[in-house]
Formats: structure tokens, C-alpha cells, sequence
């Protein structure tokens, strides 16, 4: 019984940590945009923007992720074997991919707080859509349980990845129109 509840806890905290992580570099994106604005706009916006992005960044997001980790870890005490079998292998690649991820936005959010942005906003909707590719990868390897599936998950990411750069796109092209 105890296993339910600490794998339930571990999938919990993923999803706050991945909500986290989805909406922080949406807030990148609204800082880098704010950058542009008249100077009156900016003071306006950019102590919200700075406010609203440590208050996600720092309640939410790090316990999550931190959380996250100490579950997971905890998960596997149950299923020691489960580490062996190629599967697990590579979700766990993909969530140390994902630590590296978190770990780059917390650079860009440590650099926007002080002003500083080298990434266009058209650079970060591309980065954000990093998490969602792990999402997809993490998700399925632990689901399917086995690395043929991965094949076809592989597959599949690179065909997701087209169709987010597609909608990426598209956006854009609508979003110039108006």
C-alpha cells in the first residue's frame, strides 16, 4: 500500500514540477517581449513579470522538481530491479535530460531578473517546447516498459517535434498578421 502512495506522490509532483516548467519560460517569453516596449510600459511590466516568475520559479517549480526526485528515488526502493532493464535506462537518460533543462532555465530566469536576455522570443516558444518532447519521451517509456515501443516513441517524437515547429509557425504567421 505504502508503494501506491509514494508512486502517487512521485506523479504528482511531475505534474506540478512539469506545469512549473511549461508556464516559467511562457513568462521568459513575456519578459523577453517586454523588453521591446516603451520604456513606461516596461517599468509596468517588468517588476509583475519579475514578481510572477520568482513566485512560480520558487514555490513551485524547484520543491516540485526537487520533490519530484525524492519520490522517484523512493519509487525505485520498491522496484530496485527495475534500474537493470533498458527501459528504466532510458527514462531515467530522459530525466537527467530534464534536470539539464531545468537547470538551463533557471540560468535564463536568474539572467532575465537582471535585465539581460540573449534568447528572442521566437528562440524561447522553441525551448519551451523542449519539456513537452521529455514529457512525451518520459511518459511513454515508463507506460510502454519497453524499448520497442521507444522506437516507435522516437518516431513519433520527431514527428510531434514537426508538427510543434509547424504550429510554431503558424502562430507566428497569424500572430504578424494582426
Amino acid at each position: 500500500m505504502a508503494f501506491e502512495y509514494v508512486k502517487a506522490l512521485h506523479i504528482i509532483f511531475m505534474v506540478t514540477w512539469f506545469a512549473g516548467l511549461f508556464y516559467i519560460v511562457r513568462l521568459f517569453i513575456y519578459q523577453r517581449e517586454s523588453m521591446d516596449k516603451p520604456e513606461h510600459e516596461r517599468r509596468i511590466l517588468k517588476p509583475q513579470l519579475d514578481l510572477m516568475a520568482y513566485r512560480l520559479w520558487y514555490i513551485i517549480t524547484w520543491p516540485s522538481a526537487v520533490l519530484t526526485l525524492i519520490f522517484g528515488i523512493w519509487v525505485l526502493t520498491y522496484r530496485w530491479g527495475y534500474i537493470e532493464l533498458p527501459f528504466m535506462q532510458a527514462k531515467l537518460f530522459f530525466v537527467v535530460l530534464l534536470y539539464a533543462y531545468h537547470l538551463k532555465c533557471h540560468a535564463i530566469y536568474a539572467k532575465l531578473q537582471q535585465g539581460i536576455c540573449a534568447w528572442s522570443s521566437g528562440q524561447l516558444r522553441l525551448w519551451n517546447e523542449a519539456s513537452t518532447l521529455l514529457l512525451f519521451a518520459i511518459v511513454f517509456l515508463i507506460v510502454a516498459k519497453n524499448l520497442m515501443s521507444m522506437v516507435w516513441g522516437i518516431a513519433g517524437l520527431i514527428g510531434l517535434a514537426a508538427l510543434l515547429m509547424l504550429g510554431i509557425k503558424l502562430y507566428k504567421t497569424i500572430r504578424s498578421r494582426n
